[in-house]
């Protein structure tokens, strides 16, 4: 051995020379190579684990060849660490790795006799358990430092019984193999331990069960998980597990990453950081280099803050480790380099502090010590001369630390309102009615502020004069409160909505005025908090179709095929929370009609496609996959199944409170059987299917329904079967259907399912839709269909003396303007094929004056009229208002709309004065 970096490792550690003392012949044939410089790989770690237990029984002397290896290797990083020959990054790496490796072979060594005792856990589902052990801590994050204990989590996949002769339930079983490793690993022999192993960090902490399943971790984190273990789960990491645990990790992700700006952060990390002050008050540590003020814990939450906020919309930071997430936050312009830089620095020269310490005597602290013995060692460690010299290069750095951390508390600190409480009050009671004044009162003294906690109730006086602040400055102080107030109880019990609101200013002044323009966004928000997750963290653009079928993939890709309530969860909270994103950008960045009704069409459409995928994935785990009629078996790939979308949803044209109107068809063999073990038709297959979409997609739910969705525009209505298949659907619209079933499928467009069958149906509509007809004929019955609708559905004559207009059934109105397109289309398509490409009204009749059966000037005015009316009749949707507005307002429009009318389709209508 190189004599000087003995010396050197000796003073560094007091441990050093107890294990040099006990194992020096090992460790001369050990470290008397150029081995010993260089750095250790996670495969050769593993590999000397493996090595040193191999073929050992005896539970003494395993236990005995792991603690020698640990303390061999102690030995070998407190050298490399004391001469610099390695670096913070690379040593916590590879105490990391040797940690994994000793749970893997500790796992491996407590099984056999629980297999010979209980036999193997078997699931319900009739799959062999196995333990998924979570690291946490800098365990997950691959930090460790010389002498960290790790903190553990257990988990299995499914519930289940052993299949040995004195057989138990899997949790069981999980937890005696838990207990098993945590003993082999923990406990101290005369050889020390391995790594001292915590497992407080379990749902639930102590007292607890050792093991949970993955529906337990998941219903805890969904309803009981808190703030401070969204921290703690940024750095969970699976060490085994495999399989099952990527799924559960995969399932923990949304507890810690939300999809959203998530400003609620900042509460929990100044909870959790006022208990430490609070402990290291107690504990007078103010020397604690890790929770001491400007330590490493500083330097973490820092991190982790801006991971909690952003790390669900930017993945990038969703990294365990703390100087890579860092270097994200520069790159995304979070933190300015300068910042990156100090904060690298600091935690580095921290942590180097940090295994200067503990690599004195093995012991798991971060205080400086006290002794000058010990101060010498360490200082000799370090490269300083005195005290005084480290203390203040140790100052500058920690000083950094705070003046970093103090910037991210003030910035987000609840702003001050204006006015002290007393004068806001007394400024809204200026603009309130007593029904209004009335309402306040009954809130503050009724039942429900005295059934939450005292510390909600904190909250919520926190809260409300930053509400109050932010309604006076509402053009409607009055309607604003009114529609928030049911909001606020809402969310008495989960006071973080209020928190968020708190520390972002804006989000409040967005939600104050879309509450003076929608009703229906607040009542939303108000049966559904959860969406104001969502609402929080809008940028206000409009949802683009990939990112929503990623998120909505990827959400569904976390619940089992069985879960069903699950799955109606997702499917629920996915279309309500985006089509409320689509509700802001249109009130706050007012974005344009057609891009709004592109998006709300995007959300129906991706939720369809999602819904059959898991509809059709559900029968056939049942029954098999069905024939083809091109004899060819289907599959999930290739359904043999699809969607049609009429009416709004096949126009592209969807509003916020459209249902669907939708077509199924199938491409099946229907008398061959599926090829599963309960075989059922090809027929009763597409029929199943279709049952099932439509059971996810209605459901009355807590969450509500997907959407109202209607099936009588299939062939001969609601007496003709759920599902047709493709050859029966063409006789019908050839042979048996009415004008106006051509005229609804003018509409109607492919929106999910089999690529193939999607187009095999377009080519069926265009046939149809370009048969030479008699103009008259056509004219005739879609002023007879017309007719039928004013009738029904249009205002009454008393009405309309009084100056009613229905934007959407009276003459003039949206309907008239639709009836003129599809009237296009079949009465000219069949010279003019192109006419029938588009489902949309306004490509239609753009189209109709490209093939010169409108006028330019005409087609354009339609549009006009048309997007005009459509633009009023999402205004209304979004206000809880009727289709009814003041005739007066909208005469011009009307009358341009009835001149073509008259002129397209019934000469003999009668003039909009005459009414």
């Amino acid at each position: 051995m190189n004599a000087e970096q003995l010396q050197k490792t000796l003073v560094a550690s007091q441990y050093a020379e107890q294990v040099l003392n006990l194992y020096q012949i090992q460790l001369e044939q050990d470290y008397c190579e150029d081995q010993f410089l260089q750095s250790l790989s996670t495969e050769s770690i593993h590999e000397k684990v493996q090595q040193a237990v191999a073929d050992v029984t005896d539970e003494h002397a395993w236990m005995k060849a792991l603690r020698v290896l640990r303390a061999k290797l102690m030995f070998r990083w407190i050298w490399q660490d004391a001469n610099q020959l390695t670096n913070v990054v690379t040593l916590t790496r590879e105490l990391s790795d040797f940690a994994d490796a000793s749970i893997c072979a500790a796992k491996a060594f407590a099984l056999p006799p629980l297999l010979a005792k209980h036999g193997e856990p078997i699931g319900y589902s009739g799959h062999l358990q196995d333990l998924i052990v979570i690291g946490m801590g800098k365990l997950g994050a691959q930090e460790l430092n010389l002498s960290s204990d790790i903190d553990l989590i257990f988990a299995f996949d499914e519930q289940g019984e052993t299949n040995g002769r004195k057989s138990i339930d899997v949790q069981q079983f999980c937890i005696l193999w838990g207990q098993k490793l945590i003993y082999l690993l923990d406990h101290i022999t005369a050889d020390g331990f391995v790594f001292r192993v915590d497992m407080r960090l379990r749902p639930w902490g102590d007292g607890s069960a050792l093991a949970i399943s993955h529906s337990g971790l998941e219903k805890y984190l969904s309803q009981h998980g808190r703030e401070w273990e969204r921290y703690a789960w940024i750095k969970a990491r699976v060490i085994t597990g495999e399989k099952a645990g990527a799924e559960l990790m995969e399932m923990s992700r949304p507890f810690v990453f939300r999809r959203y700006v998530d400003y609620s952060a900042f509460a929990a990390m100044r909870e959790m950081k006022a208990m430490i002050e609070r402990e290291v008050m107690r504990r007078n540590i103010e020397d604690d280099i890790k929770l001491g003020a400007g330590g490493i814990r500083e330097i973490e939450f820092i991190v982790q803050v801006f991971q909690l906020i952003y790390g669900g919309s930017k993945r990038e930071l969703q990294d365990r480790q703390c100087l890579v997430s860092l270097h994200h936050l520069g790159n995304a312009e979070l933190l300015d380099q300068q910042a990156v830089i100090d904060l690298e620095d600091a935690y580095l020269f921290l942590r180097r502090i940090e295994h200067a310490i503990q690599a004195l005597n093995d012991q798991q602290t971060q205080s400086l010590p006290t002794e000058p013995e010990l101060r010498q060692r360490m200082l000799d460690t370090l490269g300083f001369n005195d005290w005084s010299a480290f203390l203040a290069v140790l100052n500058q750095k920690r000083d950094k630390v705070k003046v970093q951390f103090k910037q991210l508390i003030q910035e987000k600190e609840f702003a001050e309102p204006v006015d002290d409480f007393v004068q806001l009050e007394q400024k809204l009671n200026t603009v309130l009615d007593d029904g209004a004044k009335n309402l306040i009162q009954n809130f503050w003294h009724g039942q429900a502020l005295r059934k939450i906690p005292a510390s909600a109730l904190e909250r919520l006086k926190k809260f409300w004069p930053h509400l109050i602040e932010a309604i006076l400055q509402s053009d409607q102080p009055q309607v604003a409160l009114l529609r928030l107030m049911p909001l606020v109880e809402s969310v008495l019990r989960r006071t973080v909505y209020l928190v968020m609101l708190m520390e972002s200013r804006g989000a409040l002044q967005r939600l104050v005025k879309m509450a003076t323009v929608s009703p229906w966004i607040c009542e939303e928000l108000a049966q559904y908090p959860v969406l104001l997750d969502e609402f929080l963290s809008m940028d206000f653009g409009l949802p683009q179709r990939k990112d929503l079928e990623d998120s909505l993939r990827q959400q569904l890709l976390r619940i089992e095929i069985d879960q069903v309530e699950d799955q109606m969860r997702v499917l629920r909270l996915f279309k309500k929370s985006n089509v409320l994103t689509v509700a802001a950008s249109d009130v706050l960045a007012e974005s344009p009609l057609m891009k709004v009704s592109d998006a709300l069409t995007d959300i129906a459409e991706v939720s369809v496609q999602a819904t059959l995928n898991l509809a059709y994935e559900a029968v056939a785990e049942r029954h098999g996959y069905p024939l083809g009629n091109n004899g060819q078996r289907c599959s999930l790939d290739n359904k043999g199944f699809a969607v049609i979308g009429y009416g709004k949803l096949g126009g592209i044209e969807l509003g916020y409170g459209s249902d669907l109107d939708l077509v199924f068809i199938h491409a099946f063999e229907e008398h061959g059987e599926t090829d599963g073990r309960k075989g059922i038709s090809g027929a009763e297959f597409a029929i199943r299917v279709a049952q099932k979409f439509m059971s996810l997609m209605t459901t009355q739910t807590l969450d509500g329904r997907v959407y109202e969705i209607d099936t009588r525009l299939r062939p001969s209505g609601e007496a003709g079967m759920l599902v047709t298949s493709l050859k029966a659907y063409e006789q019908y619209q050839q042979k048996s259907a009415w004008l106006w079933e051509h005229q609804a499928l003018v509409r109607a467009r492919s929106i999910a399912g089999d690529v193939n069958l999607c187009q095999l149906f377009e080519q069926i509509r265009c046939q149809i839709l370009t048969q030479k007809r008699d103009e008259n004929v056509v004219r005739e019955e879609v002023l007879k269909m017309r007719q039928k609708m004013k009738d029904h559905l249009g205002s009454s004559s008393e009405q309309k003396k009084h100056g009613i207009f229905h934007l959407k059934q009276d003459a003039g109105g949206i309907v008239d303007i639709e009836f003129m397109a599809q009237y296009a289309v079949l009465a000219w398509g069949g010279t003019n094929p192109d006419l029938a490409h588009y489902s949309d009204n306004v490509r239609i009749l753009e189209d109709a004056a490209r093939a010169g059966c409108l006028s330019s000037e005409d087609a354009t005015a339609l549009i006009h009229a048309y997007l005009r009316e459509r633009a009023e009749s999402h205004r209304l949707a979004l206000a809880n208002q009727s289709m009814q507005v003041n005739a007066a307002d909208w005469h011009d429009t009307r009358e341009i709309v009835c001149k073509l009318w008259q002129r397209l389709i019934d000469p003999t209508a009668v003039a909009l004065e005459s009414e």
